[in-house]
């Protein structure tokens, strides 16, 4: 590591000790545009990445409710504001045990060069609760929601901070939580996204992060005069990311052959169709976290307490969660003939993962592979903006244009002197410049 790199890091760890999701995205940052930022001392003057490590705001809260026992629980909910320099403050609420400041942290600086990336007018944020939805009734889940909005809602609106879904939090759940804002604030404004259609979601929102991943995909190959179509294709996961990415995959022509949960993965030779897609609806429905069913409804291979990753494969998609697929993995994905691993979830891979890849074959981070989700959302703000619905045609065709030109800016950033195309530089490159240059337009705020 550059020794420059190393004291700057060194900085940001005494800073934020022990918090290694987050130091984790920023050494990726850091190490990919800096020779970037070396040339451009404009930024270096206006010490743009140091401000930019750090949250604008971070917003830390009780969430006390009663359980259906009549018992008081008490949760932990956070808000991560991290960069508003492009637009308001945009990114999910998890819900999930494993949620941690850091974790959170590590999400809202990736959003923010994400969102960039997009070209949306929409800014970094994440946010959450350590609350667990898995075994709670409907109404716990209300109560829940309504006590956790019960503060959240002092700190966004539709100009200042806009949140969304994540895992853990459906559509279920931001009815519940729009519900609650819209009685405190007393108005009905696109504060949410991810919302019903019946009261201003987009359609294809659910499915946007699965199908943009995958028109990204189909950029990067034809990019090399090759197809998506025929491609035998490993997926982790079984929620709404998997789920719209073996939609559009198969669409496509390709071959989706595993989905995954905490309990397995699922190998099925035969390949995914409508039927088998659906079901991973119903899976998902059922709130038990398993695809073992899967196997025996359809009759393929379940693999317990295994990842997909060992499975040949011509093109991998991590859909669940961060550092899901580690170095071995990914050894043995290319041992077995990938050709190309992109992360449709945050920092799907572990650093020593993504190195490798990057390195051996195609690879693609998930700030820009996996900007579909928030990309629709923003369609999503700017239909509640101008009061109108767009037809699941014209979304559509938004987000397949957003993710071309995202896919793009990587290659405009990230090609090399040899001709090869660094995704990871060319999105982290891709998403700084934009925020730099509206930082130093606003001073030193």
């Amino acid at each position: 590591m550059d020794s420059k790199i190393k004291e700057f890091m060194d900085v940001v760890r005494s800073k934020n000790p022990g918090e290694d999701e987050f130091l984790q995205a920023v050494q990726e940052v850091v190490e990919t545009v800096w020779d970037f930022y070396q040339d451009n001392p404009h930024y270096i003057k206006a010490k743009i990445l140091e401000r930019m490590t750090e949250p604008e705001r971070v917003i830390m809260f009780r969430v006390p409710w009663i359980d259906d026992r009549g018992e008081v629980q008490v949760n932990r909910g956070y808000r991560v504001e991290f960069n508003s320099a492009i637009g308001p403050y945009k990114g999910g609420l998890r819900f999930h045990p494993s949620v941690t400041l850091s974790g959170l942290k590590f999400l809202g600086f990736e959003q923010t060069f994400k969102n960039s990336l997009t070209s949306l007018p929409m800014g970094g944020g994440k946010g959450g609760s350590d609350f667990n939805p898995k075994g709670k009734s409907d109404i716990e889940i209300m109560r829940f929601c309504q006590a956790f909005m019960s503060e959240l809602f002092r700190h966004i609106g539709p100009n200042t901070d806009v949140p969304a879904g994540d895992i853990g939090v459906g559509g279920r759940e931001i009815g519940y939580l729009f519900g609650m804002y819209k009685k405190l604030r007393n108005e009905f404004t696109g504060v949410l996204t991810g919302k019903g259609i019946e009261y201003g979601g987009s359609l294809i929102r659910p499915e946007a992060t699965g199908f943009g991943a995958i028109y990204f995909v189909r950029e990067m190959l034809a990019l090399r005069n090759d197809s998506i179509n025929g491609k035998t294709i490993a997926l982790s996961g079984f929620g709404n990311v998997a789920w719209g990415a073996a939609l559009k995959a198969v669409e496509l022509g390709a071959k989706v052959v595993t989905i995954s949960g905490p309990d397995g993965y699922i190998y099925d030779p035969k390949g995914l169709d409508s039927e088998k897609i659906e079901y991973m609806l119903e899976l998902r429905a059922t709130n038990q976290d398993v695809v073992a069913p899967y196997a025996e409804r359809f009759g393929a291979h379940f693999f317990a307490g295994k990842r997909p990753w060992e499975q040949k494969v011509d093109i991998a998609i991590p859909c669940a969660i961060q550092n899901e697929l580690n170095e071995s993995d990914a050894q043995k994905l290319i041992a077995n003939g990938c050709i190309l691993i992109a992360e449709a979830s945050n920092m799907g891979c572990t650093t020593e993962a993504a190195y490798l890849a990057s390195d051996k074959i195609l690879f693609a981070p998930g700030k820009a592979v996996n900007a579909g989700g928030v990309a629709t959302s923003g369609l999503e703000m700017s239909q509640n903006s101008i009061r109108l619905s767009w037809t699941i045609e014209e979304v559509d065709a938004r987000l397949n244009q957003i993710m071309i030109n995202i896919h793009s800016s990587c290659v405009k950033y990230g090609t090399e002197l040899t001709g090869k195309i660094n995704y990871i530089k060319g999105a982290n490159i891709g998403g700084f410049v934009k925020v730099a240059d509206a930082m130093i337009a606003q001073g030193v705020v």
